[in-house]
């Protein structure tokens, strides 16, 4: 098997930063795949969350428990622009602590 080169990216956030994380994701080339651009999915959660003692939470208030409607983003990526495709979404998210996971991924292309 070849190795991994690809992962995807996916980031919880509130629906109205949707644009604003799609365009950071752009300008690093997340979501490039052949001749489109812009690429990826999303979709409606449930987050659930505390804030603790001396947080400023973007929504909700310390110490009470919070459940919103996220948009739970996904995109596909080459593994080396992860570290690009993360700096961009945290300069844009207006989360204190944002959930952002890299999944490496084989494509069905890498696996013969």
């Amino acid at each position: 098997m070849k190795p991994c080169t690809y992962c995807k990216l996916e980031v919880f956030l509130p629906p109205d930063c949707l644009e604003a994380v799609q365009e950071a994701l752009a300008s690093v080339d997340a979501g490039h795949i052949g001749q489109y651009d812009h690429c990826l999915s999303y979709g409606p959660v449930t987050g659930c969350w505390r804030p603790l003692a001396g947080t400023s939470p973007y929504l909700g208030q310390p110490g009470e428990l919070s459940r919103e409607t996220e948009l739970k983003v996904e995109v596909t990526l080459p593994l080396d622009l992860a570290p690009r495709a993360v700096a961009a979404v945290r300069a844009v998210h207006p989360y204190e602590e944002p959930v952002i996971n890299v999944i490496p991924l084989y494509l069905g292309r890498e696996l013969g």
